[in-house]
């Protein structure tokens, strides 16, 4: 059952309890990461490692995504100004113990290419703040697989 979360707003990627920033370099130019990112919702489920599904909804300012872990999500997007930033915060979720979720893509022009970063930004109870901080090194790892995995397919 989905529950509520705290509707924090982009100044949560900064003040959250839980930080967790991850970069990687990419030959993709910062406009076709945004377009990927931005445009093809959808399209997640193919590069990013655990999205099952996602789906924009109504006139595209909100997000659906399902995770493979059984994870469901309802998201606003917060920001989507290309080809700097994509953000949304979670609104409503399954994920027990989250109480606020704010995620932004930071993506910077690197010689013909692009440094993306992505933060993760959240607030829980104090068990799941534990596991989320435990969690960096497999949240690095799926970032990597996936800005990896986009890079190739923006480069096919």
């Amino acid at each position: 059952m989905a529950r509520q979360l705290r509707p924090e707003g982009l100044d949560f990627v900064e003040t959250a309890p839980v930080r967790l920033v991850f970069a990687r370099e990419m030959s993709a130019s910062p406009e076709a990461v945004h377009r990927a990112l931005a445009e093809d919702v959808p399209g997640w489920a193919e590069w990013f490692p655990g999205v099952k599904r996602a789906r924009l909804l109504g006139d595209g300012t909100r997000r659906e995504v399902w995770l493979t872990g059984g994870g469901h999500f309802e998201e606003t997007i917060l920001a989507s100004k290309e080809p700097d930033v994509y953000a949304y915060r979670v609104d409503a979720g399954n994920a027990p113990g989250l109480r606020a979720l704010v995620e932004e893509w930071r993506l910077l022009p690197s010689g013909t290419g692009t440094r993306a970063q992505w933060t993760f930004a959240a607030d829980g109870s104090a068990p799941l703040r534990l596991v989320m901080k435990g969690s960096r090194a497999a949240l690095g790892r799926a970032f990597r697989g996936a800005v990896t995995s986009l890079d190739r397919r923006l480069s096919a």
